[in-house]
């Protein structure tokens, strides 16, 4: 199942990965929310989702962020931060043997070690990284916020409608147009442009 969604030359280190008998892995629709996620069931297995929307080069990374939480969990208990030292700690460990040429472009590597430094909770919101993967993703009209020109009005996926006003320190402050109320967006979110500030001008 999984040959369909990540460089074929990783196939074989994943399956390695997950020769378990208490985890699966689902592949799901897209949820606008997240990648995938891990969870351990009821009945004591383990499940992994991922979107199936991914690009490949995407897919592989989260179908690893999502294996290092089962990892953790096994190594450290269940009390851990779902994203603390422990699950860093693994995500680099299980990552670094696909950090190589012949599973990514080369000009995404050095972007990749950067990050994997001290990898964050989703690779979204390193800002460069999200932005080099989103070439390989298929066509569409979305935006990421902090390519999003100032004054411009852009909408969400649930049809809410946004005017971009300024960027603070990480984070953009954003005025939703029919109540007046301020939101902070991660410069990650994708959002569609429906007018540009010098379109409103003219």
């Amino acid at each position: 199942m999984l040959q369909n969604y990540i460089p074929e030359i990783a196939i074989s280190q994943v399956l390695k990965l997950l020769e378990c008998d208490n985890l699966e892995v689902k592949i799901k629709s897209e949820r606008k929310t997240r990648h995938g996620d891990y969870r351990r069931l009821p009945n004591g297995k383990h499940q992994i989702t991922i979107n199936s929307n991914l690009n490949t080069y995407r897919f592989l990374i989260t179908l690893i962020h999502e294996i290092a939480h089962f990892e953790a969990y096994k190594a450290y208990g269940r009390f851990i931060k779902p994203h603390g030292i422990e699950w860093k700690r693994t995500f680099q460990h299980l990552m670094l043997p696909f950090l190589n040429p012949e599973i990514f472009p080369s000009h995404l590597l050095p972007l990749l070690a950067k990050h994997f430094k001290n990898p964050k909770a989703s690779s979204d919101t390193d800002a460069n990284l999200a932005l080099a993967l989103k070439q390989f993703d298929a066509p569409n009209n979305k935006t990421y916020i902090f390519e999003v020109p100032m004054g411009s009005i852009f909408k969400l996926y649930n049809g809410k409608v946004f005017k971009m006003r300024q960027k603070r320190v990480k984070r953009f402050e954003c005025m939703e147009v029919k109540t007046g109320k301020l939101y902070l967006f991660n410069p990650n979110a994708e959002v569609e442009i429906v007018v540009l500030e010098k379109e409103q001008i003219s």
